[in-house]
């Protein structure tokens, strides 16, 4: 693909330096559709960022915007804060009879506000406003969002030097495989919850996400997560899934926790439940744990309407059966095979994943910024993540077509070959 140069310069002389993926990707985009975005001189791009994880359905998916369109042409109610709408009413009985009572979940629905990491913080505040206790246990590597709260919960040493203040009331814990098994599951966890020595605090709740993301695709195993839950109920202390990212099917079922066969007291959902990438956020809670008062925590853009209409249609249209979960598993297969035929060829490299979220590990951080930069000259949109940005994270539209998933795969091992 030859580039030409963009005019980005009202972008570099008047917004803030703390932009970061038009750093990665030198255009200007202009449309989108499907797995695909254009920028304004016509050159495709397959995308396999999908706004991080927010347009599990792809872009401008034609179902959910001719709903959207309905809705605002009939002058549907665009901002209503907490107040009942008809948008908000439609999309509470799609949710309860498409997702929460098939899969026996009896969870109440909160609206915290419009993005992840104000479901992540109204998480915390009700763990400790039911438990009583500060502290909220965390694990390496996790990542929940940039507000202050969700930064104590999150290991990345540069987003939470950000805070400017100490972050406090949470305590780290190593995920599953971090001490490369030499350690037996939560064996530090447990004998610290157990010695009256050991300084932890009681802590209110443990947070986790079953595949951690930003943290470099780290894929928790069913059985470390049930005994997660095991010891959360022996030692009275709540369990939150941060299913934000790897919510909304990108695993494969609904929610990402189902095939460890568990249900966390708390579960977050944001990026892709409005389906359509408007701002929409929920925090699911047992109904026992719903001790808030009227507005001790709201937020003006709680209710978000024309989110609530495509989060409603997207429901209708991939959740009335199970042929999207299916689709997302077959998928799961060729990005399987096609990562394990590129780790051969790459002395020190790895890869892992579930469903539509797949990290490939590179030895050296520079190689996988390198290949996610020519991907772009080729025509295909990764990111980084990891503590040190050493793995190309794949997360494609869960709508993609079988030759766009082959195109870009493909695209990718040539990116990462390219720039050895």
């Amino acid at each position: 693909m030859t580039l030409t140069q963009p005019d980005l310069s009202i972008f570099t002389t008047l917004e803030s330096e703390v932009r970061s993926y038009c750093r990665d990707w030198p255009t200007v985009f202009e449309q989108a559709q499907g797995s695909r975005m254009y920028d304004e001189d016509g050159h495709e791009y397959l995308d396999f960022f999908v706004g991080a994880g927010s347009l599990n359905y792809g872009h401008n998916n034609p179902v959910l915007k001719r709903a959207l369109l309905d809705y605002l042409e009939r002058d549907g109610v665009t901002h209503g804060l907490d107040m009942a709408t008809t948008a908000k009413r439609a999309f509470l009985e799609s949710f309860q009879n498409m997702i929460l009572r098939p899969r026996d979940l009896p969870y109440k629905v909160m609206f915290p506000g419009p993005t992840g990491t104000n479901a992540v913080e109204a998480a915390l505040k009700l763990a400790r406003k039911v438990k009583q206790r500060e502290t909220v246990v965390s694990f390496t590597n996790a990542f929940h969002g940039m507000s202050l709260g969700s930064l104590a919960v999150t290991g990345n040493a540069f987003k939470r030097a950000g805070a400017g203040v100490p972050l406090v009331h949470a305590t780290p814990m190593p995920f599953d495989r971090y001490m490369d098994e030499t350690a037996a599951d939560f064996q530090w966890f447990e004998r610290l919850l157990s010695d009256q020595g050991s300084g932890l605090d009681q802590p209110a709740a443990v947070i986790v996400e079953t595949v951690q993301g930003e943290g470099g695709i780290n894929v928790a195993r069913p059985q470390w997560l049930r005994a997660l839950a095991r010891l959360c109920q022996e030692h009275d202390m709540l369990l939150i899934v941060d299913d934000i990212q790897m919510g909304c099917g990108r695993t494969g079922a609904f929610f990402s926790f189902e095939e460890a066969g568990i249900a966390p007291d708390i579960v977050t959902l944001s990026k892709s439940i409005s389906g359509y990438g408007l701002p929409m956020a929920l925090c699911l809670f047992r109904p026992e744990l719903d001790v808030w008062e009227p507005g001790e925590h709201n937020g003006t853009f709680r209710g978000h309407n024309p989110a609530f209409v495509t989060a409603a249609a997207a429901l209708h249209s991939y959740w009335s059966d199970d042929k999207l979960e299916r689709q997302t598993l077959a998928h799961a297969q060729l990005i399987d095979a096609a990562l394990r035929d590129t780790v051969t060829q790459h002395s020190g490299s790895a890869y892992r994943g579930r469903g539509m979220a797949w990290g490939l590990e590179l030895s050296d951080p520079e190689h996988a910024s390198r290949a996610a930069r020519r991907a772009f000259e080729l025509g295909l949109l990764v990111e980084t993540s990891g503590a040190r940005g050493q793995v190309v994270k794949l997360l494609p539209p869960l709508t993609i077509t079988p030759d766009e998933l082959d195109r870009g795969l493909r695209i990718a091992q040539r990116a990462v070959h390219e720039t050895a």
